[in-house]
């Protein structure tokens, strides 16, 4: 019995279990030459988005890293707030101060202190430039109606810009206000009087009280000006000692606010300025002020029943001056 060879049967593809792989379809060269075209276009297009894309990355990058952030904006804002101030106020207002025992002419000296023109005497904490200050005294001897006494202070304290602490000019104000409390807040004083005083500087006050002493009825008068970065304190006070009459409040109040003006011209004067009625500067410089602490606690005005009581004390410490004047 022979078996029919396979060859001869057809294959009509009704058989599950054979599978015939798919004819392989017939390209032309035209066909193949198009595939190929396409399939290099392909990554051409992937590297040209790919480039497209960091472009716009290193665009939004360099924008990002031009344009500060809100926060560095903020402060560089701030920053440059703070610069254009700062180069506002570059340079000082007034830069240096006067010798503190040439700032009264002659002729207001022999008014104020008639006894003591030559008795002046710079303070022991003096800086040049930045703190400076004189005083006088005298005692004129009136035989047995007792004698006149007149002591008289001035001081000067110039501020610059502090980095910390702010405009030469504000500080100068912070003192100037300071000053005058003290004047107001003096131990024992009675009868405390305060007024403005015009045409002195930007600021000045005048501060007026009775002092008793045993040596005598003071009349104290204390003048706070300030012009620009300067502040300026004139005290003066009297007394009639041994029996002599109590000299008049009015008139030595006047004479302290006329010292305090000439002062205060003395200042401008020395900084090519004008009369320094009013301020014309702009603040100072950037290096740190002064502090005013250790001359305010020398001056007459923080305590000025220690200055009188020395100065007035019956020994005739204030003669050595009258013979000097």
């Amino acid at each position: 019995m022979h078996r029919a060879a396979q060859h001869e049967q057809p294959f009509d593809g009704s058989d599950p279990h054979i599978r015939r792989a798919a004819p392989r379809p017939v390209r032309s060269r035209h066909h193949r030459r198009l595939i190929v075209c396409v399939a290099a276009a392909v990554p051409v297009l992937f590297l040209g988005a790919a480039c497209s894309s960091g472009s716009d990355d290193a665009s939004k990058g360099s924008t990002a890293a031009t344009s500060p952030s809100p926060s560095a904006s903020t402060s560089a804002g701030g920053g440059a707030s703070a610069n254009s101030g700062a180069g506002a106020i570059t340079q000082t207002a007034y830069d240096t101060l006067p010798s503190s025992c040439s700032t009264l002419s002659k002729k207001t000296l022999e008014t104020l202190v008639p006894k003591g023109v030559k008795s002046g005497k710079a303070g022991s904490a003096d800086e040049a430039g930045s703190r400076v200050s004189c005083s006088w005294s005298s005692l004129a001897n009136n035989g047995v109606k007792g004698s006149q006494f007149r002591w008289l202070n001035v001081s000067l304290l110039r501020f610059e810009n502090s980095d910390t602490r702010g405009s030469g000019e504000q500080l100068a104000k912070d003192f100037y206000a300071k000053q005058v409390q003290e004047a107001q807040s003096v131990d024992e004083a009675k009868n405390v009087k305060t007024a403005a005083v015009a045409d002195t500087g930007d600021q000045a006050t005048v501060v007026r009280y009775d002092l008793k002493k045993k040596e005598g009825a003071f009349k104290q008068q204390t003048v706070v000006a300030r012009v620009e970065n300067v502040v300026v304190t004139v005290d003066y006070n009297g007394a009639g000692l041994a029996g002599d009459k109590t000299p008049n409040a009015d008139d030595l109040a006047k004479l302290a606010e006329k010292a305090a003006e000439e002062v205060i011209t003395a200042v401008s004067t020395a900084n090519g300025s004008g009369d320094g009625k009013t301020g014309s500067g702009t603040g100072s410089g950037t290096s740190s002020s002064p502090t005013p602490t250790k001359s305010a606690s020398k001056s007459p005005s923080k305590s000025p029943t220690k200055s009188a009581s020395t100065s007035a004390s019956p020994t005739p410490t204030p003669t050595k001056s009258t013979s000097k004047g």
